[in-house]
């Protein structure tokens, strides 16, 4: 059943600024999958000035809003209902539909239910719950189709609830479920939700190392682009008309076996080059698989160069005119040089949790708290923390953009930053 929230209850306005939406982010990494940015003149610090607007949400999410022309999407929780809401470029919430219900909380309310990220092509808004239920929208909010993935497929055996977001092309939309009672990864006709292919992804992983976060992601262009999973020990290549594995990695677990290395950041990918994260200060790898065949651990061919540690646990790594950059846990921020592996540096931000993925807009790398605690960082070699500016509630959503706007998801509320 659809229910429209009252209006006065979901908008808190500070003030209407006319804006035309310019690039589009239709996923929760921007529309290249990749954290980066066309926005333009942002403020590097931020008071009142510079807040455009702010509008309070009906619940907590750790989803990242997408954005359409000129609509914003995301998705939430309201008590026990989990939502899908649309809003203008004002801020002002236009209509907002129930899509399931039974939302669960954890880790002390840093995630729930409504973690994945919805997507979208302009003609579809597609979106995925932890209750399983995965559901497309026209864009005015009619229901396309739903498919309760739990039922076909198995109920989720996760210990921190189902968190990767869905990942669309112009003809399929994919998702993988790597956990104890599955280890699949399915593609749906987006038009209809019909299943087109499913494929198991066998792993010698061993109980929580089962239990994948991450999402989906695309490497390469035209006929060479492969579906990237992550997840159960291992990263992998798949054939995006019938989900064939091409190619796998190991070399992601520490020599004595964890089994609660869980996979929750989601790699990378720059052209040919993949960097692949791991769990719990552990590994990240620099690969070029794209030619790749079998099992490929360790081969040089394919491994451009390997950190023995210090990966990000859950922010997602960014990759940036030759440097890759990656904020972990602890808010450390590590530059590394794309092809030879060298670090330039790396340097405390800030002090508190990171849940959200780093992004780069117009040479700067923002990177969310969970205090709520935003910092802005030069990019290029050298270090250079620029400002640090705090809004009132938790951050665990990645930033997005609409237009020169930058768009933050607090626990409370959605706000937006740019030039007035």
């Amino acid at each position: 059943m659809n229910r429209r929230m009252p209006f006065s209850l979901c908008l808190l306005s500070l003030c209407f600024f006319p804006l035309m939406a310019a690039e589009n982010w239709p996923h929760w990494r921007g529309p290249g999958h990749n954290g980066l940015a066309a926005a333009k003149a942002l403020p590097t610090t931020w008071g009142d000035e510079h807040v455009l607007w702010k509008t309070a949400l009906p619940g907590p999410a750790p989803s990242t809003p997408i954005v359409w022309k000129d609509r914003i999407y995301l998705t939430s929780t309201a008590g026990n209902d989990l939502l899908l809401t649309a809003l203008d470029l004002n801020g002002a919430i236009l209509w907002q539909k129930k899509v399931s219900e039974g939302n669960r909380d954890y880790r002390q309310g840093e995630s729930n239910h409504a973690a994945p990220s919805p997507t979208t092509d302009g003609e579809r808004i597609y979106t995925f719950f932890g209750t399983g239920i995965l559901a497309a929208f026209d864009m005015k909010g009619n229901e396309q189709w739903r498919v309760d993935t739990q039922k076909r497929y198995g109920t989720f055996g996760i210990y921190f609830g189902i968190s990767n977001s869905p990942l669309i092309d112009d003809k399929r939309l994919y998702l993988p479920l790597l956990h104890d009672n599955a280890q699949d990864v399915i593609a749906f006709d987006k038009k209809t939700g019909a299943e087109l292919w499913r494929v198991k992804r066998p792993s010698q992983a061993r109980q929580e190392s089962r239990h994948s976060y991450a999402s989906p992601l695309f490497l390469g262009e035209g006929a060479q682009r492969q579906l990237i999973i992550h997840g159960s020990d291992v990263v992998s290549g798949h054939n995006l008309e019938n989900g064939k594995e091409l190619w796998r990695s190991g070399g992601l677990q520490k020599a004595e076996y964890n089994p609660f290395y869980r996979f929750v950041t989601t790699p990378a990918a720059s052209g040919d080059l993949l960097i692949v994260p791991s769990a719990k200060r552990g590994p990240v790898l620099a690969l070029k698989p794209l030619q790749a065949r079998g099992d490929i651990t360790g081969k040089a061919e394919y491994l451009i160069w390997k950190r023995d540690k210090g990966t990000p646990d859950v922010p997602s790594p960014v990759i940036h005119e030759g440097l890759v950059y990656l904020c972990d846990e602890q808010g450390i921020l590590t530059c590394i040089d794309a092809v030879s592996g060298e670090v330039y540096y790396q340097e405390r931000t800030h002090t508190q949790r990171h849940r959200g993925s780093p992004v780069i807009a117009d040479g700067r790398l923002y990177l969310t708290a969970m205090d709520g605690v935003i910092s802005v960082v030069q990019t290029g070699k050298e270090f250079k923390l620029l400002a640090q500016n705090r809004l009132e509630t938790p951050i665990s959503a990645s930033p997005a953009f609409a237009g020169n706007m930058m768009l933050l998801r607090t626990e409370k509320a959605l706000w937006a930053v740019g030039q007035k």
